[in-house]
């Protein structure tokens, strides 16, 4: 193996990186994946998806792929926009264009094949939507069993996908801390693999291949700030992990400037906003959750230590947006862009142009946006 398995808080708790594992079995926090060579920028192959970084990836000679094209999505510039939200350049990186419609295409790609090298006998995972319907999509391709909870305020185009796939869908009352729950007991009675955000390291060495990509279709440089919509926090600790990744092997220059990490969420349900902005090292669970934009409904995320740490490492933010901003920003993306934003999109460039108009960020500012899903998930 190429790779260790290091607890992300540094307890010092280490283990071969083909260990069956879950969370720290010393402080019980999530588990990082640690590469034991550098890997350099040569090693990038030609292959038209993610896995052209297969060799910064958790994978072994010989073990099974699985795939379905995932990754390699569309950097949008948007001059427009950048003016009228006052920055000095404005991107957007599509997530929506993956397999399943969403950044989580990446992530379940990767728990799923670990599980499949691991010989496991399923999987399972609660989901407020777009995890659902990635890991259907990812066990039927490796033909495991998967089970699936999600809360009854799915929206029902997002159940009915993850139904599509011919897994077992089983829905529950409340919200997504309630399909963990449920989750964690199916797991503990029959072996499955519970590939909840972060409760296993897999997830974001996926999430991390976001970053690669920014690099590379930005001619390996960055932008001042990242604003990303974040729940459970893996797409924000993954591109931050892929960034000093390439600066430790080189892909980037040693004094690259590393841009800020902004996360946006929805202020019926915004967690790490709260804990941000308190100083906290982690988050309160966020009461009675509410907001349309269902990837967001995370009132308790797993990852908030790891992602509050990224956030004050990289000097970033936290900014909570209402649900008629969520509304407005969408509608923008669609509208002036052409790009079929999911909600979570939407809340990440409102947030953007009230952190310009707060001055919270730069005018001067080049930033990229992500948009971690489509639209058409969401319409009845």
């Amino acid at each position: 193996m190429t790779w260790t398995l290091h607890c992300s808080t540094g307890c010092g708790y280490s283990a071969p990186g083909d260990t069956l594992a879950s969370l720290c079995p010393q402080c019980a926090q999530p588990l990082a994946v640690r590469y034991e060579v550098a890997v350099p920028r040569s090693a990038i192959g030609a292959e038209w998806s993610l896995w052209r970084y297969a060799a910064a990836l958790p994978i072994a000679a010989g073990e099974q792929r699985v795939t379905l094209g995932e990754g390699l999505t569309p950097l949008f510039e948007l001059p427009a926009l950048a003016r009228e939200i006052g920055v000095r350049r404005l991107w957007v990186k599509d997530e929506g264009q993956n397999p399943t419609a969403s950044f989580k295409a990446r992530g379940l790609m990767m728990a799923v094949t670990r599980a499949k090298a691991l010989g496991l006998p399923g999987v399972c995972v609660p989901t407020a939507g777009n995890a659902g319907i990635a890991l259907a999509a990812y066990a039927a391709a490796a033909a495991l069993p998967a089970r699936i909870y999600a809360p009854r305020t799915t929206p029902p185009p997002i159940l009915n996908s993850i139904r599509a796939y011919g897994v077992e869908l089983e829905l529950v009352d409340g919200h997504i801390g309630d399909a963990g729950k449920a989750t964690m007991q199916f797991a503990k009675e029959t072996g499955f693999f519970n590939v909840a955000t972060v409760r296993e390291p897999y997830r974001v060495e996926g999430m991390k291949t976001m970053g690669y990509e920014l690099a590379e279709q930005m001619g390996w440089e960055l932008p001042d700030a990242i604003v990303y919509p974040t729940g459970g926090g893996e797409g924000t600790i993954g591109i931050w992990k892929a960034i000093g990744e390439m600066i430790a092997w080189g892909w980037l220059p040693s004094d690259t400037v590393k841009p800020r990490m902004i996360v946006a969420q929805a202020s019926g349900c915004a967690p790490l906003v709260r804990a941000f902005h308190a100083g906290e090292e982690k988050a309160t669970p966020w009461e009675n959750p509410e907001t349309h934009a269902s990837g967001l409904r995370v009132p308790g995320p797993f990852g908030d230590r790891w992602t509050l740490r990224t956030l004050r490492e990289s000097h970033g933010d936290a900014e909570a947006v209402d649900e008629a901003g969520i509304r407005a920003g969408t509608f923008t993306l669609a509208s002036r862009a052409g790009i079929d934003a999911a909600p979570e999109g939407g809340c990440a460039l409102a947030a953007t142009a009230q952190l310009v108009k707060t001055g919270r960020l730069s005018g001067d500012s080049a930033v990229v946006v992500y948009n971690t899903g489509s639209g058409a998930s969401y319409r009845f």
